[in-house]
């Protein structure tokens, strides 16, 4: 391989994209997607996921394409497509197995493909490397070779971007591994950790947003816990934050392509070796539960009158397009099972993506709106954040109700004629 190799970027989303425009800078990048939507939209110089600005992608020397032949060549070939759970939260790996038939049909004898995609210990090597043998007629391992380099990227993050975090290599080989360091570390600076085996490396990844959902569940529980002793739960851990070693997490819906996924993904690897994996699933039991629990306790504080209700935020988390898993469905889902008429807004989200997964229509400005028995404050948006009271009692009713799930306005002082609720 040269020492200059070309690279393939397969899947330009949130991992993908940003990935191919840092390498950009120091190798030959084809970027490929097979949403010709989306590389059309790239094309253009946008971006919808907001991780890469117009001008960054405009000056950028990826060559972006949904034909695959333009893979042809490539030295190494990096994989970053989704790996969801499908309707019984069963690992959902048709797309990395879809990318590695595309894969196979254009490797060439010593060339390296790198996965970035989360998976459980074992997909790399039992599930994509038969494939990639199969569909090129060469033997993995000996003519073309595996790697592991788990995705690292938080939608929203400008602090962690991909060339400002440890990045963890593996490769099938010695050779490959300190290829894919050599690679890697040159987009931040060689900070890289080498995983014993790719394995290692599927492990790792898997356990890391595992161990967010858990403490997330944790003080999830705690607030249920504390609402029903009538108890603040922003004011205990702030309380409890000042001890040196306490971890400081906080309540709130979990969403998203990550955390509410990736547990999944280990619980089936524990149970293909009869281990049935208790806390692992109890997070995530709890944290699924948290929508229509809020749903719930916003009900119960209207009396059971159903009303009108306004819902700020759909994203699965605060300043971000993002849409994917998101839980704050499950608030909208169950107020209107129980009756009431939820509007719902988010200055972040795209209203045609809002409708057609969610088949919600997004109000498209807060502007002249009022007389909501309940507005609840979902996600932590930085236009909410800006919000004071004189716009938060304009939205609602005389006697309406403040239903602040993010702490979003706990310091805000409203008058007395509205009542709060907040997790």
């Amino acid at each position: 391989m040269s020492a200059s190799p070309k690279i393939a970027v397969i899947g330009l989303g949130y991992v993908g994209l940003p990935l191919a425009v840092h390498l950009a800078h120091h190798f030959e990048i084809i970027g490929f997607d097979v949403d010709a939507g989306r590389v059309t939209e790239l094309r253009g110089g946008k971006d919808r996921t907001g991780e890469i600005s117009p001008e960054k992608l405009s000056a950028s020397t990826i060559t972006i394409t949904d034909d695959e032949s333009a893979m042809d060549g490539a030295d190494v070939f990096i994989v970053t497509v989704p790996t969801p759970v499908d309707a019984r939260n069963r690992p959902d790996l048709s797309a990395i197995r879809a990318a590695s038939e595309t894969v196979a049909r254009h490797i060439a004898k010593g060339a390296i493909v790198v996965y970035e995609s989360t998976v459980y210990p074992g997909v790399t090597e039992d599930e994509c490397g038969p494939i990639l043998a199969t569909g090129s007629g060469l033997v993995c391992g000996e003519e073309f070779f595996l790697g592991y380099s788990p995705e690292r990227i938080n939608p929203g993050d400008r602090e962690h971007t991909v060339d400002r975090i440890t990045k963890i290599v593996a490769g099938q080989t010695p050779a490959v591994t300190e290829k894919l360091a050599e690679i890697y570390g040159s987009l931040n600076g060689g900070d890289i950790y080498r995983a014993r085996d790719i394995r290692t490396a599927e492990a790792a990844k898997v356990i890391e947003n595992a161990q967010r959902d858990i403490n997330i569940a944790f003080v999830n529980e705690v607030a249920m816990i504390l609402n029903g002793m009538d108890l603040d739960v922003h004011d205990v851990l702030d309380a409890a934050n000042t001890k040196w070693n306490f971890l400081p997490f906080r309540p709130g819906l979990v969403g998203g392509h990550c955390i509410g996924v990736d547990p999944f993904y280990l619980a089936h690897a524990a149970q293909s070796t009869g281990l049935h994996p208790e806390i692992v699933l109890a997070g995530r039991r709890i944290n699924d539960a948290m929508g229509p629990y809020i749903a719930h306790e916003i009900h119960d504080a209207l009396g059971g009158e159903k009303g009108r209700v306004l819902v700020l935020g759909l994203t699965f988390k605060e300043n971000v397009p993002d849409l994917r898993n998101s839980r704050v469905v499950d608030i909208v889902t169950t107020l209107r099972d129980q009756g009431h008429e939820v509007d719902v807004h988010d200055p972040q989200a795209s209203p045609e993506e809002a409708k057609s997964l969610f088949d919600i229509d997004l109000l498209t400005s807060l502007s002249d709106l009022n007389g909501y028995a309940a507005v609840v404050g979902a996600v932590k948006h930085r236009e909410y954040d800006e919000l004071d009271a004189v716009s938060l009692e304009a939205l609602i009713a005389e006697g309406g109700l403040l239903a602040d799930i993010k702490g979003i306005w706990r310091n805000i002082t409203l008058g007395e004629n509205i009542r709060r609720w907040q997790l």
